[in-house]
């Protein structure tokens, strides 16, 4: 996907505080995570590069606000990206 459409999406969307995306990808397994706005977002964004932290590591992140419990994806390898309806284990 390219930049403006996965921007699109995150702006899109009403998500409450840690609720989940379903990223499916071209070449690897769908994951569910959550997006970080973080201070190099703008950076990355110009990039298509995006700062996922994956389930099951959110409740962590969320208390700990660990960056190093995030991952940095492509977004070329992002092919749907959805609203999960129920977090995954």
């Amino acid at each position: 996907m390219h930049s403006e459409e996965i921007e699109k999406f995150l702006d899109k969307q009403k998500l409450s505080d840690g609720q989940s995306i379903k990223i499916d990808f071209k070449k690897r397994n769908t994951l569910y995570g959550i997006f970080l706005r973080t201070d190099d977002f703008g950076d990355l964004k110009s990039k298509n590069l995006w700062r996922i932290v994956v389930e099951p590591r959110i409740q962590e992140y969320q208390s700990s606000k660990d960056m190093s419990l995030s991952r940095i994806f492509n977004g070329v390898e992002i092919s749907r990206l959805g609203v999960a309806v129920a977090a995954k284990s």
